[in-house]
């Protein structure tokens, strides 16, 4: 079809579409299409102003439930089709049928639009929905009218090749149409296979993240290449394209592909896994998500830091539950020359070992460090089962000390200056103050 071909067309169906405008049948039954209109919108709204769902379905299956819901909500477009069903009918038996065509297309557009909404109820993105519902109409209202085969030769009659790949507007429809439908088939079966995996304990958290990724990786990889080749495209006839595309993961994508590798590094050796606590530079917090980009780390404070997964790999990690949960907590503190450092050391291990988060079964330890200038420098020094609120046990165990050496008489050293003056005191000028009389 060249453009000759698709003026004359148009100018065609300008002209039947003339004819029909003209004659006084068009605008009874426009008035009759208007009508039924206003009387449906009337009906639809009182139909769900009355209608219980939640008691009228109790003990429905899911299905008929979610079925009964759509048509209660579309009830206006169900009243509107059956109402032009009838007024065709009865057109048809009082005059010609021709002379009522359009009420029969008022009725169709209607019930398509009404069935498409039910088949698309199981869809659960409301924007998927929509997508799909309008796409899906916009076919059956062609076909209704007679102008899809029309349509889809326009369509494809337009075209760009490259090399010997040729795109036109309806190969560009259908493989986003089938893009679309094998992604949400996509999402269906990962999701499926996420949630067994994820309820497995035979897999560490690490090897479930990877496997769900790979797994979803795949899919997403044979939906493509399925869609491209249901549409006809050759794979191979794409070649032209993976030098640029080479360049392109070179320069302008190094990191993001860096961060992906080095997800999957991360992922394999196991050396951070979701739920660890761990300290990378200035962030500390515990692992609450491993992603394709990044790692998610929740401080504990309502703060979460999204790490590169590049920095894990190149930069020093501090993983406190790598091997063990078990963790060294060490409390410095300092002592005046006045008192007994063989009791305050008493005094630590003994506070320290009645700690309820001290793992009992790890004696504490305190060892004088240094004789500083304000006083004498202790270490104490003790075990609690994992990290997790590992300041807030420091904090208890030096208020322990405060209290027990409060209780023992024992000074905490702070440094204290003396100012000596040599040579006598220092002048003083003469000054002259005026009294007010």
């Amino acid at each position: 079809m060249d453009i000759t071909d698709i003026l004359d067309f148009l100018h065609s169906a300008m002209r039947s579409v003339g004819a029909e405008v003209a004659s006084p049948w068009f605008y009874l039954q426009l008035g009759l299409v208007l009508t039924g209109a206003g009387i449906s919108i009337a009906a639809g709204a009182a139909i769900r102003s009355r209608t219980d769902l939640t008691s009228l379905t109790m003990g429905w299956p899911a299905p008929l439930r979610m079925m009964l819901r759509v048509l209660v909500s579309y009830s206006s477009t169900a009243v509107f089709a059956l109402l032009m069903r009838v007024t065709r009918v009865v057109m048809k038996e009082l005059t010609w049928p021709s002379r009522s065509y359009l009420l029969a297309i008022a009725a169709k557009l209607a019930l398509a639009w009404l069935v498409i909404r039910i088949l698309t109820s199981v869809i659960r993105n409301e924007f998927f929905v929509r997508l799909v519902s309008l796409a899906a109409w916009l076919v059956a209202a062609l076909s209704i009218v007679g102008e899809l085969d029309a349509t889809i030769e326009a369509l494809d009659s337009v075209s760009v090749v490259f090399g010997g790949l040729r795109l036109t507007p309806l190969l560009l429809i259908k493989l986003a149409v089938l893009l679309s439908v094998a992604l949400w088939v996509t999402n269906i079966a990962s999701n499926f296979a996420e949630s067994r995996i994820t309820r497995s304990g035979d897999l560490t958290p690490s090897i479930q993240v990877l496997l769900v990724k790979i797994i979803r990786l795949a899919l997403m990889a044979l939906a493509v290449a399925m869609a491209m080749s249901a549409v006809g495209i050759d794979l191979s006839a794409l070649a032209i394209f993976s030098g640029a595309a080479g360049v392109g993961i070179g320069f302008g994508l190094q990191k993001i592909i860096a961060n992906f590798i080095s997800g999957i590094i991360l992922l394999a050796d196991k050396s951070v896994k979701p739920g660890d606590l761990v300290t990378i530079g200035d962030s500390s917090g515990r692992i609450s998500a491993m992603k394709t980009r990044y790692i998610s780390v929740a401080a504990g404070d309502g703060r979460e830091f999204l790490i590169p997964n590049e920095d894990l790999v190149t930069q020093k990690v501090t993983n406190w539950t790598y091997t063990d949960k078990n963790t060294l907590v060490k409390v410095n503190f300092g002592a005046n020359y006045d008192a007994n450092p063989r009791l305050v050391c008493k005094l630590a291990i003994e506070i320290a070992a009645a700690h309820p988060r001290a793992t009992k079964g790890k004696t504490p330890g305190c060892i004088l460090t240094e004789f500083a200038e304000a006083g004498m420098k202790f270490a104490l020094t003790f075990w609690i089962p994992d990290p997790d609120g590992m300041d807030n046990v420091k904090s208890e165990v030096m208020l322990a000390l405060w209290d027990a050496f409060k209780r023992e008489g024992i000074r905490v050293p702070y440094p204290v200056r003396e100012i000596r003056v040599r040579g006598g005191a220092l002048p003083v000028e003469n000054t002259v103050v005026e009294v007010p009389t």
